[in-house]
């Protein structure tokens, strides 16, 4: 694979998976968060609303900085970490049930992790 091709493909990874994670979920719970906040699961007995502010920051925010591609490793991990909670303690790390879109969205986040932004980032711009 060339890496023109590498760094197209990563950035369509990145903005593909960072969009449908910040639209879908991250803007949900953070436009509702008031409404959220009190029932929100606990699974490390934090509070309600602070487990929910973690997963806002990961979903929202960080996505954000992956679609953008600035601090991108660094932003990933904490998406990784929210479905891997979301996969485990939500969802009883049911892979082909209902955990399915948290464990598709840690194998993407896993995987631009690993990979990097690409070309096509402010982290490269950044690291000329």
């Amino acid at each position: 694979m060339s890496d023109n091709a590498f760094s197209l493909a990563a950035f369509i990874l990145r903005v593909g998976a960072g969009l449908l994670l910040m639209v879908n979920h991250g803007y949900d719970k953070l436009s509702h968060f008031a409404q959220k906040a009190p029932r929100f699961a606990d699974p490390f007995n934090i509070g309600s609303t602070t487990s929910l502010s973690l997963v806002v920051f990961a979903e929202f925010f960080c996505a954000a900085f992956v679609i953008l591609g600035l601090f991108t490793r660094l932003a990933s991990i904490p998406i990784v970490i929210a479905m891997s909670v979301a996969l485990f303690s939500a969802h009883n790390g049911r892979f082909f049930g209902d955990g399915k879109s948290a464990a598709l969205y840690m194998v993407c986040f896993l995987t631009i992790l690993i990979m990097g932004p690409g070309k096509a980032s402010l982290d490269r711009l950044i690291n000329r």
